[in-house]
């Protein structure tokens, strides 16, 4: 049997007792390494567990899923994920794949950012498509992800910013072979910098009226942690905000709130939520 199964978002005490008694049984446990992270180690985890991890980068997940799924139809592997397995589209294709070699699998949910940011007090059922912002270089700015926000302000719905986290993959040459060399996270200030670009470029082209530089947005940084933090800014503002460590999220709410969800959302704003243009 394959499990995928969640994380959770913060730490090792996240995951569900069902999935600790088949993490604790199964003859090889992998440690998926890239598609977000914990707020802990993964020694942390190995105790909690009482076992080794082995981890998975993205090269073992997705060009070298064989090895992952060597056995499983003979022994209990799992693949261990920081929130919910199917939050990420690699997860699903792995699923696939063990659907193809006819290798039986089990998903254990567990909480995942898409559903945890609801702690802002936005109502869920309000979001729209959700993007994905990237690092711009000096040679690659793609603005795909303004158009995602742009459609969902246009019909009314909120937009949950997932922000890049920036690996140095292993090389052949590397001393450490499966292990990333360096991270480097998006914080809210990074994202809302790369936005406010975009829009000014933009309002200097056109009249927009989709966004600007007093648009409200929300910043979360380690969502379900002790040290979570929540703040409701104009876009401006955020782009000087410091909220600490990984990982962060933005959100441009919809250009208009439910009652609700502005009394909720008052008590991390800035300024007075129910007489401002959103």
């Amino acid at each position: 049997m394959f499990y995928l199964i969640g994380l959770g978002l913060v730490d090792p005490m996240d995951i569900s007792v069902k999935a600790l008694e088949i993490v604790k049984r199964c003859s090889r446990v992998y440690l998926e390494t890239y598609t977000s992270i914990l707020g802990c180690h993964k020694e942390e985890l190995e105790v909690f567990y009482g076992r080794p991890l082995l981890l998975a980068d993205r090269d073992l997940v997705e060009e070298k899923s064989d090895e992952i799924l060597t056995g499983a139809s003979e022994e209990e592997v799992a693949l261990l994920v920081v929130g919910d397995p199917f939050g990420a589209t690699t997860h699903i294709d792995l699923a696939l794949r063990a659907r193809d070699k006819k290798i039986p699998y089990k998903v254990i949910h567990n909480a995942s950012i898409i559903t945890a940011v609801g702690c802002c007090g936005l109502q869920l059922y309000k979001f729209g498509e959700i993007v994905a912002v990237p690092f711009w270089d000096e040679t690659w700015k793609p603005e795909s992800f303004y158009e995602k926000i742009k459609f969902n302000r246009l019909h009314n719905m909120h937009t949950l910013c997932l922000l890049d986290i920036k690996v140095v993959e292993p090389t052949a040459e590397s001393p450490i072979r499966r292990r990333r060399q360096i991270m480097r996270f998006m914080t809210v200030a990074d994202a809302a910098q790369q936005l406010l670009a975009i829009v000014d470029r933009k309002n200097a082209l056109e009249h927009n009226t989709v966004l600007n530089d007093l648009s409200m947005c929300v910043g979360l940084a380690r969502v379900g942690s002790e040290t979570q933090r929540i703040v409701a800014k104009t876009l401006h503002d955020m782009a000087s905000t410091d909220l600490g460590g990984p990982l962060h999220c933005l959100i441009i709410p919809s250009k208009e709130l439910h009652p609700l969800e502005i009394e909720y959302l008052q008590g991390y704003a800035t300024f007075k939520l129910d007489s401002y243009n959103y």
